[in-house]
């Protein structure tokens, strides 16, 4: 909204949808590389992890500029060939890969060592969209993984830092994404052509942490839509389900202001967060190279 710039349409809802703006190919739960867990209906990992995503966006390039060619009322709605190589290409994924691992009693030491691999297919998918056209990245780094309720809850043994956020798991998000970042410096050198911009998003948020207070927060740690625990959280009373209190049937819901929350549900950040760490982002001041979001991705 404050860059004046339609929502992106979902890929996968195609029909007469207009992507004239462009297309979002994000599922929830995704991850870079195949996921190791049991994929939707069966399990909670998403089928579509990156290269997928890649090569429904090689199709989507194709065939929109077939249906363009061709007129017709769905015509408008695609965007323009040169659209493609003007087009801000956003990345937020790799956090799954590391909390998949983990759930699948893999220590942080088996983790990490899997991180260069992990990274490597990253880049790769990077290196096939410049072969497409693509000329302007956008990557996310991934969050403090230590301050998640869920990996709280769920690690209670692991050593705290000084706000309380368990110092492993947070150590491994930034070896990852110190591993991502030397990675696109890489790619910088390989094509001096594209623009790689790294965003460090993981210091915006753990400013929540250190500072919540000060930032309009309280209760960092604790999940407002949950039921159970030091951190609100627990697996058998997810966000929006059922439980039984003391022979009642209850649904979980949320606290009474989620806009003073960091945490919505244990795993997921509330709004109030989001746009909390978005303001931070987009001015540039947590980029390498610094580049604002406005100068980046622009009508």
């Amino acid at each position: 909204e404050s860059l004046d710039l339609p929502f992106l349409s979902s890929y996968l809802n195609s029909l007469a949808i207009n992507f004239s703006h462009g297309a979002s190919f994000a599922t929830a739960s995704s991850t870079i590389r195949l996921p190791m867990a049991d994929v939707v209906p069966y399990g909670h990992a998403s089928p579509f992890y990156l290269p997928l995503q890649y090569l429904q966006f090689a199709q989507f390039k194709n065939r929109s500029q077939f249906i363009r060619r061709h007129g017709g009322i769905y015509a408008s709605l695609m965007p323009r060939e040169e659209t493609f190589f003007k087009a801000l290409y956003t990345f937020d994924i790799g956090q799954n890969d590391l909390t998949q691992s983990l759930f699948l009693n893999m220590t942080i030491v088996q983790v990490i060592a899997a991180i260069p691999d992990l990274v490597n297919h990253f880049s790769d998918i990077i290196k096939n969209l410049y072969n497409l056209g693509a000329r302007s990245f956008w990557v996310y780094n991934t969050r403090p993984l230590g301050c998640f309720p869920k990996i709280l809850t769920s690690f209670p043994l692991a050593e705290k830092d000084s706000v309380g956020c368990a110092k492993p798991y947070n150590l491994l998000a930034q070896r990852f994404n110190a591993e991502l970042k030397n990675a696109l410096a890489r790619l910088r050198i390989e094509f001096p052509l594209a623009t790689i911009v790294y965003v460090d998003l993981y210091s915006a948020l753990y400013s929540l942490y250190t500072h919540p207070t000060k930032n309009g927060f309280e209760h960092p740690l604790v999940a407002c839509c949950g039921y159970g625990g030091k951190y609100n959280y627990s697996e058998e009373a997810i966000c929006g389900g059922k439980i039984s209190v003391n022979g009642k049937n209850i649904t979980v819901g949320s606290c009474k202001d989620p806009s003073v929350r960091v945490s919505w549900d244990g795993v997921h950040f509330t709004e109030a967060t989001n746009k909390f760490a978005f303001d931070l982002v987009s001015s540039g001041d947590f980029s390498d190279p610094p580049i604002p979001l406005k100068l980046a991705c622009h009508p």
